[in-house]
C-alpha cells in the first residue's frame, strides 16, 4: 500500500508496454456470492444472458495483492456482479474495479475495458482494533498468524473519498496453502466511456488454492466531501448527472459486495497471465 494514504505509483521496469500477455504476482481472496439477478441484470449487456437460478446469480469478489506486476505493487478489489453464457462456457462480468495504482486503472480501462477506480485500501490488525486506520505496503491478504485483518476499501473521485466497503478477514489458520492448481477465467468488459466495445478476455491462472472461511464485508461509511467539490455539483448539471449515474452503479456494486458468501478461495503463489481483450462487438 502506498505510505500515509497514498496510491501506489511503483511501475515495474517492464510495463504494461511489452504486452501482451500481462503477467501478475501476489496472492488473492476468490470469494463467490448468491446476488439477486435484479442487482446483476443493471450491469449486463443486453446482448447477454445472465446465469440465474430461483432469482440469484454467482458474483462476488477477487481481492488481490501483487507483490510484481506491470505497474509494479498495488492492490485491487474486483466486484464481480454475476455469470453471462457465452457457449459452450460461461464468463464473469465485473461492475466495478477498485486499484491503489493510476497507472493499473488506466490500463484496465483503456486496454482492457474495465469500470476501473482509483482507491486507498487501508488496514488495520484485529490486535489494533482501538488504533485508527492505518496504511502500509504489506500484504493484507496475510496479517501475522495471531491476527486477523480488516480493510477499509476508499474510492477516490475528483475532490471525494468514498468508502466502499470494510471487509474483515479471518485466521488464516495453519501454513498449508493447498495443492497447485491450473485454471482459466474468462471474463467479458467494456463498453464503458473509455471503452464503449463489447470485449472477452481471459486471466490464466497458476496457484496454490485452498478453501477459507469467508471474509465478512461490512457497509461502508457516509461519504465524506469537502465544500469545493459541493461547489461545483451545484453549479455544472452536467456533473449532476454524471454523478447521479456514478452513484447508482456504484450503489449497485455495494449491494453485490453485501449480498451472501456461499465459498472462498485462497490463492498463494498467484502467477495469473491476462490476455489481449478481443472484440466480441464493435460500435
Amino acid at each position: 500500500m502506498g505510505e500515509s494514504g497514498t496510491t501506489s505509483y511503483s511501475p515495474s521496469p517492464s510495463g504494461y508496454g511489452i504486452g501482451p500477455p500481462w503477467l501478475f504476482r501476489g496472492r488473492a481472496l476468490y470469494q463467490l456470492h448468491l446476488v439477486k439477478a435484479e442487482i446483476a441484470r443493471a450491469f449486463i449487456p443486453k446482448e447477454l444472458k445472465l446465469v440465474e437460478a430461483f432469482g440469484y446469480t454467482l458474483g462476488g469478489l477477487f481481492l488481490a495483492h501483487y507483490d510484481d506486476s506491470p505497474a509494479g505493487v498495488f492492490d485491487e478489489l474486483v466486484v464481480i456482479a454475476g455469470i453471462v453464457w457465452n457457449p459452450p462456457t460461461s464468463c464473469a462480468w465485473a461492475s466495478r474495479v477498485l486499484v491503489n495504482s493510476h497507472e493499473a486503472c488506466r490500463h484496465g480501462r483503456k486496454e482492457i475495458g474495465l469500470p476501473s477506480h482509483v482507491a486507498i485500501f487501508s488496514k488495520r490488525d484485529a490486535k489494533a482494533s482501538d488504533q485508527p486506520l492505518h496504511k502500509h505496503r504489506t500484504s493484507f491478504i496475510h496479517s501475522k498468524p495471531q491476527e486477523h485483518s480488516e480493510i477499509q476499501v476508499l474510492e477516490m473521485e475528483d475532490y471525494s473519498q468514498t468508502s466502499i466497503c470494510n471487509i474483515s478477514l479471518p485466521f488464516a489458520g495453519d501454513h498449508w496453502m493447498g495443492p497447485k492448481i491450473r485454471i482459466s477465467l474468462p471474463s467479458f468488459s467494456g463498453q464503458t466511456i473509455h471503452n464503449p466495445q463489447l470485449l472477452k478476455y481471459s486471466c490464466q491462472i497458476e496457484c496454490r488454492v485452498r478453501a477459507v472461511k469467508s471474509a465478512k464485508v461490512s457497509r461502508p461509511r457516509i461519504i465524506q466531501l469537502d465544500e469545493f467539490s459541493n461547489d461545483i455539483r451545484a453549479k455544472e448539471k452536467n456533473v449532476n448527472d454524471r454523478l447521479s449515474t456514478e452513484n447508482e452503479e456504484r450503489d449497485r456494486s455495494i449491494a453485490v459486495l453485501l449480498s451472501k458468501p456461499i465459498m472462498a478461495l485462497e490463492f498463494n503463489l498467484l502467477k495469473m497471465q491476462v490476455e489481449a481483450p478481443t472484440v466480441v462487438i464493435a460500435t
